[in-house]
């Protein structure tokens, strides 16, 4: 009889992060199968004996979303189905995350129904990595753990032995003004915020900037980088006030529509970005996108999980 055995699975859309995860776990993947019929719907089959073991089931709901989406939730109930004892879903990027609240009369909270999803699926608990908004932990009645691709960021930025004195972190809106004062803490500089207003309707906005980046290296930090408009916006908008260069990190490269285009032509010195979405082939060729990988962090969290340890006590 098994006590409390456990296997790490992964979909499609994070295979290697997967396999990543695993070798730093020293556990290999467990075998599922995931296929596609002529009419392209799903078919989940777990290859291995699941019964009364822990799961851990790696995959990220990013483009394409629906699909990545339908394919988590099948593999949720191939493994319910198949008596599993636990199963934890670890969504490096968790999509329709901007979809938390009701910005017009009449339109969805895509982020609750995503919570919903899971949970009458089957997931016992939910492991992701900086949520566009940290209230999303509420739409579930399960455990969610909310990590954070900081330590691993940080430890790159500071490999580029970069003068403290002369590095702001610069914020791209109000909303992630913590977010840059938490990495300047850690990096012992200063912090400016981007403040963005329109001038009219269907008018450019108009940047202008809260605090002294003049003569310093500008590290731009966000949650996302999507199409690249704000960042490139904000690119310029530092370097007109005097920046010398002018850096982004993200933990996840988004990077849909024009954006490989925006920041291949962008004065941008560096976009760091993490594996919570794997890069197209477009984003790999960009010799200014830097790839880093948070497999260390959520491998440890996942043991953590597993052995009743403190997941929170990684980042203090």
């Amino acid at each position: 009889m098994r006590y409390r055995d456990w296997v790490v699975l992964s979909g499609n859309s994070s295979l290697p992060l997967a396999q990543n995860i695993s070798k730093h776990l020293g556990k290999p993947l467990g075998q599922l199968e995931v296929r596609r019929f002529s009419d392209a719907e799903i078919f989940v089959e777990v290859k291995e004996n699941v019964r009364g073991r822990a799961c851990y089931v790696v995959q990220s709901t990013c483009n394409p979303v629906n699909d990545n989406l339908m394919e988590l939730l099948i593999m949720i109930d191939a493994l319910k189905r198949a008596s599993a004892k636990e199963i934890s879903v670890v969504i490096p990027y968790y999509g329709y995350a901007r979809q938390d609240r009701k910005v017009q009369p009449r339109t969805p909270i895509s982020a609750k129904l995503v919570a919903d999803l899971l949970t009458s699926a089957g997931a016992t608990r939910v492991v992701t990595m900086d949520l566009h908004a940290a209230q999303i932990q509420g739409f579930f009645n399960i455990p969610v753990d909310n990590l954070f691709s900081s330590p691993v960021i940080l430890q790159y930025l500071k490999q580029l032995k970069l003068p403290s004195q002369d590095v702001v972190m610069v914020s791209p809106d109000a909303g992630g003004v913590e977010r840059a004062r938490a990495y300047a803490k850690h990096l012992d500089c200063s912090v400016a915020l981007i403040d963005k207003r329109r001038v009219g309707p269907n008018v450019a906005k108009a940047m202008n900037i809260i605090g002294d980046v003049s003569g310093k290296t500008a590290i731009i930090v966000d949650d996302m980088i999507d199409t690249a408009g704000t960042l490139t916006e904000a690119v310029n908008a530092c370097l007109s006030h005097g920046a010398t260069a002018v850096y982004a990190a993200a933990t996840h490269g988004v990077l849909s529509g024009p954006a490989i285009e925006r920041l291949s032509a962008s004065p941008i010195k560096e976009v760091i970005v993490t594996d919570t979405i794997p890069l197209s082939e477009a984003g790999k060729s960009c010799t200014k996108i830097k790839q880093l990988s948070v497999a260390p962090i959520l491998a440890e969290a996942i043991q953590r999980i597993h052995h009743y340890d403190s997941v929170s006590s990684l980042f203090i």
